[in-house]
């Protein structure tokens, strides 16, 4: 949500930066026209307000003089519903326009290259070179269930496409992704939280993209609860609406959680494998700083990721996301991508994003700098989403013989194993 302030101030501005993101600029003048007639209604709310003050001292004046007061008790009568309609006018239309100030996107960073879609993201810089293989490449399901360690037609059968069951020494590959990120992020100074699997709705609608909700969140059918896609989602929320001390700035979290997202839209979900999924394992990271910082943990944040990616030996680049690819609430986002063999391409990892005061602002978070109340910048940053990160490691990893090599960072977390293999499993029920 943007500041109301800035935008009667600078329209002109919110309007350029809606033909940028190819948004119809309408909504600027539509907003302000809200926000007129709710200013309206405020105004005239106070004057009959005011006008009630004024008839009562008028009554008790005459009361006082030994004058005939029932005209103005008449009045007085009538004021009552009078102000209650235009408060209710003012609510109303108040309400209105927080709706409507959604739709105004956050302003975009100058960085951010300008393009309708995702076929005019930018590629920022590459890290690592992709490996020569002279056998039969294979992709990660493949390379899994060749070696007995994951079943997804279990997983379709009980529950549809869009789950797995992982075994064995990829089970456990699972889990150590996941301390070994969880230690990467402590060493960084990120404070480590276990959050809710499941938040208020009245939460999500706030810390969330309107699409996002509509496209990725399920709701708990008969409750006013739902799961979360991302710990990033309880992280953020547990501040909503408070006031968090200046002294208490930066806040830096991270925390492990599983994921739930329906994913509906043009990517759907993969019939099979570990990709594109309902449910998965992430490792999120957020920051809550002051708004001069924010730039400076954007590419803090960036680092990170490249340098967790880096550890795992995976063929990785950065992804400057378009103006029209951009979320409305963000300011700037970074896509890491992957290099898989199979498909000769990149795929997605995760993403970084600076969401400045848009986010906070939603969620009616506050801090204050020397006494004047502001609102905080948020940031957050996909450290790891295992699943995606095993399919980069099987598919860049793989090995002539079908087995797997583990990245030597992870090995202390394997009980010292090196390698996936078949017969290194437990056998599968």
């Amino acid at each position: 949500m943007i500041d109301i302030k800035n935008l009667r101030e600078n329209p002109q501005i919110y309007k350029e930066n809606a033909k940028k993101k190819f948004k119809d600029s309408k909504i600027v003048d539509e907003v302000l026209r809200v926000d007129s007639l709710w200013r309206s209604h405020r105004v005239k709310a106070d004057d009959l307000r005011a006008e009630r003050n004024k008839i009562s001292e008028r009554i008790n004046q005459a009361k006082k003089n030994k004058q005939n007061p029932s005209a103005l008790i008449k009045q007085a009568k009538e004021l009552p519903m009078k102000i209650q309609e235009m408060e209710e006018k003012e609510k109303e239309t108040y309400e209105e326009l927080k709706k409507k100030l959604c739709e105004i996107p956050n302003l975009i960073s100058k960085r951010v290259p300008i393009g309708k879609d995702e076929t005019k993201n930018v590629v920022e810089k590459v890290y690592g070179k992709p490996k020569k293989m002279k056998f039969d490449v294979k992709n990660h399901v493949e390379i899994a269930e060749n070696l007995g360690v994951a079943n997804f037609d279990d997983s379709a059968r009980v529950s549809g496409t869009g789950f797995y069951y992982l075994e064995g020494d990829l089970a456990l590959l699972d889990r150590a992704l996941i301390n070994y990120t969880i230690d990467v992020m402590a060493k960084k100074g990120f404070k480590y939280v276990e959050t809710p699997l499941m938040l208020k709705e009245k939460i999500i609608d706030q810390v969330t993209d309107l699409n996002d909700k509509k496209n990725q969140i399920y709701l708990l059918k008969d409750t006013d609860l739902a799961l979360i896609g991302t710990s990033e989602h309880s992280l953020i929320g547990r501040f909503a609406w408070q006031e968090i001390n200046e002294k208490n700035l930066p806040i830096r979290h991270t925390s492990y959680s599983m994921c739930f997202r329906k994913e509906i839209g043009s990517h759907g979900i993969d019939e099979k494998g570990l990709f594109r999924t309902h449910q998965f394992n992430k490792v999120e990271m957020i920051v809550i700083c002051f708004p001069k910082d924010s730039e400076k943990f954007y590419e803090e944040l960036k680092k990170i990721t490249i340098e967790i990616f880096k550890g795992l030996e995976i063929p990785i680049r950065v992804i400057k996301i378009c103006s029209g690819d951009l979320g409305d609430l963000k300011h700037e986002q970074i896509d890491i991508e992957a290099y898989s063999p199979r498909k000769k391409n990149y795929f997605e990892l995760g993403s970084c994003s600076n969401l400045t005061d848009a986010q906070a602002r939603k969620l009616g978070i506050s801090t204050r700098i020397k006494g004047e109340r502001v609102t905080p910048h948020t940031l957050n940053n996909t450290a790891i989403a295992t699943s995606r990160a095993m399919v980069a490691i099987l598919e860049n990893h793989q090995q002539k013989d079908g087995s797997v090599k583990i990245p030597k960072v992870l090995w202390k977390y394997m009980g010292g194993k090196k390698f996936l293999k078949k017969n290194g499993n437990t056998k599968s029920i």
